[in-house]
């Protein structure tokens, strides 16, 4: 048995404030934090030795990752972090108010900003305030932008590993999580847009031999939500 286990991080100040928040290098909140002990405490009571970590190269998802850590007794581990595994990039979004921006653009232009499988926001312009701060080559990312560039990673760096039966712990995002469950479950293009990933929740996926999924649950059931299937 391999097990995959895959946390949201905690509640950042921007989920707090309902702010697009993308590259932007957001901190934990309190509650992010209380958020990343609970999913701790829950991974240890499975009692299982991994052998690798995985994180993304923002605080947000690394501060998640060393409150797990520190929980399991773990600070010492080798800790493997990637852009690859950011989460998505919300072009000129990147730190509004998601209230605001629906009172701007329509609810159904934003919803499909926010929702499409293909269809990124307006890209950052080098006037936006975040923009010499992310300071990167891209500037927006649609969903499918994100499955393009955490899949790559996903195949050469943690499939292996899982193949060759490592338990594994990947700390990261919604988009990049999102991007991750729809090749393990298969989920369509049409299907994956209704998939909701919970903050601090850690979702346990156990795999037969052959990288197929035996089963998977969300560790604390009162906050999981729902594996969407194609059919």
């Amino acid at each position: 048995m391999h097990n995959l286990i895959l946390v949201r991080h905690g509640q950042s100040f921007w989920n707090k404030e309902k702010r697009f928040t993308g590259w932007a290098d957001i901190g934990l909140t309190e509650g992010g934090k209380e958020e990343a002990e609970l999913a701790g405490q829950l991974i240890k009571k499975l009692n299982i030795e991994f052998h690798a970590y995985f994180t993304s190269k923002l605080k947000r998802a690394i501060n998640s990752l060393e409150i797990i850590l520190k929980i399991l007794n773990k600070q010492k581990v080798e800790v493997f972090k990637a852009f690859e595994l950011n989460e998505r990039h919300y072009g000129s979004l990147t730190s509004l108010n998601k209230d605001s921006t629906v009172k701007k653009y329509g609810k159904k232009q934003v919803q499909i900003w926010r929702r499409s499988f293909d269809i990124p926001p307006p890209p950052m312009d080098d006037q936006h305030p975040y923009k010499k701060k992310i300071n990167s080559n891209i500037r927006t990312e649609s969903l499918k932008d994100t499955f393009e560039r955490v899949m790559p990673y996903y195949k050469k760096k943690i499939e292996p590993l899982i193949l060759s039966k490592k338990n594994i712990l990947i700390v990261f995002h919604g988009n990049s999580c999102r991007s991750l469950l729809k090749k393990i479950f298969n989920i369509s293009d049409e299907k994956i847009i209704q998939l909701e990933i919970p903050t601090g929740n850690p979702l346990l996926i156990r795999f037969e031999e052959n990288l197929k999924v035996q089963d998977y649950k969300y560790l604390d059931i009162k906050r999981s939500k729902k594996i969407i299937f194609n059919v």
